[in-house]
């Protein structure tokens, strides 16, 4: 990796060198990325698949080779598993609602985290009022570790789908995904993991998971926004309904009865964002030259000298302390609020996340209104985590 990769961390933030810690929230995009994004502008800007003309199938080409790089990229068993969204949110909404639609009724329960992201929890809400389910929630200690030892008591046969996060947003917490799964399918109920915050992170294999649905976003894995991924198994996918209607996902349509297209078209409704697909798939060959296990290692690194630096400052207050994390530090500043602390850190050069991150559940855990939240990527170094130390320590300064 290259830091030079990533043009805009050159720039400069009220007079100082941006520090860019913000990376739960979207990561920087390599030079490679853009430039796939205006290759296809500038070359072969069509759209995909109804077309017979040569721009439309080298669009095509490029656009499905996309899909078998992602099918690779997280071990998927054929390549129409891989479906196409916006992003994880979509992702989500995509299972819920069409998941949902086939095999949830009155009475059904639905099994997601105290530790989820809104994204996995309003959709199912929507699906539970809509249905008359129950939502059950596995809760957290308060080192931000699943209590999974009550999921066993929680399924019953009335439960119909676990929905979990891979790795906490907030709290960085990896859960026990493996554990969690197989406890599920001893019940017989499928998982779907949201896997957002965990494909930059960590190697994911839905085969080894044998996870029934796996989310995430391009956007936080270096690639556009605007793209995401919604990984089923094919025995389930094929039982469900499309999730939208439209061209593309259809197969014949007449006044009385349309037909549906194939997977994975019949969740893919009208015309996808062709050049986002290609950025992805930039991506993740970018991700898979440096080794998705090196980026991990590095990232741990990174993660365990700012949590021992900001420690030794003193009044920090660390949220989410479970033994298996990924690269986020989550902390409050003494008694002063995560927004004056953030505001403060963004006017010395130092791009953070505060507030709730969407998930407001764990606030109420702990109690609190937010986080000051850093978490890293690739090109970030000790280098920056010491100005970044220097950062708060002023602002501390300020503000207690």
């Amino acid at each position: 990796m290259n830091r030079n990769d990533f043009r805009i961390l050159d720039q400069k933030v009220y007079k100082k060198p941006l520090i860019y810690f913000d990376n739960a929230a979207t990561t920087q995009k390599p030079q490679e990325v853009i430039d796939a994004l205006s290759e296809y502008y500038e070359t072969i800007n069509s759209n995909i698949h109804r077309g017979v003309h040569c721009l439309s199938q080298q669009a095509t080409n490029e656009f499905e080779l996309a899909r078998k790089t992602v099918q690779q990229f997280i071990n998927a068993k054929h390549d129409y598993e891989v479906v196409f969204t916006r992003g994880a949110t979509e992702s989500i909404n995509l299972v819920a609602h069409s998941f949902g639609r086939t095999f949830i009724k009155e009475g059904d329960e639905i099994i997601i985290s105290e530790m989820e992201h809104h994204s996995n929890i309003v959709p199912w809400q929507f699906l539970c009022e809509d249905r008359g389910a129950v939502l059950k929630v596995i809760p957290f200690d308060d080192e931000g570790v699943l209590c999974v030892d009550q999921l066993e008591s929680m399924l019953t046969d009335r439960t119909k789908i676990v929905a979990v996060t891979h790795v906490s947003n907030t709290l960085g917490t990896i859960n026990p995904i493996e554990e969690i799964i197989r406890i599920a399918h001893s019940h017989n109920v499928p998982v779907m993991v949201d896997g957002a915050q965990a494909v930059a992170h960590t190697r994911v294999d839905v085969q080894a998971l044998d996870c029934d649905f796996y989310c995430f976003s391009g956007h936080k894995m270096y690639a556009p926004m605007g793209i995401g991924i919604m990984y089923g198994k094919e025995e389930w996918l094929n039982q469900m309904k499309p999730y939208q209607g439209g061209g593309e996902m259809i197969s014949t349509v007449t006044f009385e009865k349309t037909t549906y297209n194939d997977l994975p078209f019949k969740f893919e409704a009208g015309t996808p964002a062709v050049g986002d697909v290609i950025g992805l798939r930039k991506a993740v060959e970018y991700m898979q030259r440096i080794g998705v296990e090196n980026i991990a290692l590095y990232e741990e690194g990174l993660r365990r000298y700012c949590t021992n630096r900001l420690a030794e400052l003193g009044d920090i207050r660390f949220i989410g302390t479970a033994p298996a994390k990924a690269a986020v530090v989550s902390f409050l500043v003494g008694n002063s609020h995560p927004y004056d602390v953030g505001v403060l850190l963004d006017h010395q050069g130092v791009a953070v996340r505060t507030g709730h991150h969407c998930t407001q559940p764990i606030m109420d855990h702990f109690h609190i209104p937010g986080t000051v939240r850093a978490s890293f990527a690739i090109y970030n170094t000790t280098e920056e985590i010491d100005a970044f130390i220097q950062a708060v320590e002023r602002a501390k300064g300020m503000l207690m």
